[in-house]
């Protein structure tokens, strides 16, 4: 999503109208925006001033007015609109961003920099024209390696939106498998940010990264710390990283935790995810107690098994995928004793309450039945699915309560 900084309290006010009558005003104007083309050289032109100082005159360190941090706020804004963000790429602003970035020790103007290249990059043509640009793409990526965490935010969902873009994601597919430090930034911040939002955006930038390209995945699985260098966090697993994500975000984000959840179950459809030894382990036990202590309890309304059902349908997925493995598991502990006697807990609570009805279980049976023909050996009749409901019944009514 395109987005101001969150610092910001509301969206900045359109730039000051400079123009003297009406044909003047349309003369000025960005394609068919109230905004201000001399208004934008002007801003613009000043930032270049800022970066392109002498060493004596800056400090070696750009530094930002408050109205000089409001004008760019605005440009920021102003690159949300289409025309203005193809006039910016027409004005050769990303040059002059690319630049700032590389000069700045400013976080804050580092931050506002890619954000403006993050609206710039929401439509087709003008992230095409961005993303060609092999200098910007390298220092994006080296980006990911930034200690501030509102920069990081940014990148991510710079990085997120050209890849999401199918004209140019191949591009960005490439330049990260070559840049190996990518894997080793994403899995630092997810296992040691505590920031939300940057928790997941970097979740859905990896969610997506994996989604179109299996074999980047299988890579991040098997990757051993030699492949990625001497660097401190290079000898971080994947599935360990993507668990500590989850529980930071699981009270705190159930889009975050989904989020999450999804990716873990990308894992598991390829066999270098699901043997994934000890970290297995500990993912089956952390979707176990999601699935039996916040998801779909007894007394939860409708609208909020409805909210769920994107993690419930993540947590099984992963859960089923496991399974195969949880025996070496359960002689361990009853991790998988533990599932089975909340499941089962939840079915005695929802027969008991009424919820759980031979009405509603044949609505079920039925909607499912047609997207299961195939797995299904015989035609499964009426009197058959009341069975199954009795069943369920008996032994929800025989568990230990």
């Amino acid at each position: 999503m395109c987005a101001l900084s969150p610092e910001t309290e509301r969206n900045p006010s359109p730039p000051p109208d400079t123009s003297d009558g009406d044909e003047a005003e349309v003369t000025d104007a960005i394609g068919d925006t109230v905004y201000s083309k001399h208004w934008l050289f002007s801003t613009l032109s000043r930032l270049i001033q800022m970066v392109t100082k002498s060493p004596e005159e800056s400090d070696g360190q750009i530094h930002l007015t408050d109205d000089e941090e409001e004008d760019l706020c605005r440009v920021w804004d102003m690159a949300m609109d289409k025309d203005v963000a193809g006039f910016l790429q027409e004005f050769k602003a990303p040059e002059i961003l690319l630049g700032v970035i590389a000069k700045s020790r400013n976080p804050r103007l580092t931050e506002i920099c890619v954000g403006i290249l993050g609206n710039i990059a929401c439509f087709p043509d003008t992230c095409l024209t961005l993303s060609q640009n092999e200098d910007l793409g390298a220092v994006l990526l080296l980006l990911l390696g930034d200690a501030d965490p509102p920069t990081l935010l940014e990148t991510s969902r710079l990085i997120l939106t050209c890849v999401s873009q199918k004209d140019v994601s191949s591009l960005w597919l490439q330049r990260i498998r070559q840049q190996t430090s990518v894997r080793g930034n994403l899995l630092f911040i997810m296992s040691s940010s505590t920031n939300t939002d940057l928790l997941e955006k970097v979740g859905e930038l990896v969610d997506k990264l994996f989604d179109l390209d299996e074999e980047l995945m299988k890579g991040w699985i098997t990757a051993r710390p030699s492949e990625e260098g001497d660097a401190g966090d290079s000898c971080l697993d994947l599935a360990p990283c993507l668990l500590e994500a989850a529980k930071q975000l699981r009270a705190e984000s159930p889009n975050g935790l989904e989020v999450y959840l999804h990716v873990l179950q990308l894992l598991t459809t390829v066999k270098e995810g699901i043997q994934i030894g000890g970290p297995g382990k500990a993912v089956w036990n952390f979707v176990c107690e999601v699935v039996c202590d916040d998801l779909c309890q007894p007394n939860d309304l409708a609208v909020v098994l409805q909210e769920q059902k994107g993690s419930l349908v993540q947590a099984f997925s992963v859960l089923q995928a496991l399974y195969g493995f949880h025996e070496e598991w359960e002689s361990k502990d009853d991790t998988s004793k533990y599932f089975s006697l909340c499941l089962q807990d939840t079915v005695a609570a929802l027969v008991k309450r009424g919820y759980l009805t031979e009405k509603n279980c044949l609505t079920a049976f039925g909607r499912l039945l047609p997207n299961y023909q195939t797995s299904v050996s015989e035609p499964i009749f009426p009197h058959k699915l009341t069975e199954i409901y009795k069943n369920v019944c008996l032994i929800s009514c025989e568990m230990p309560h």
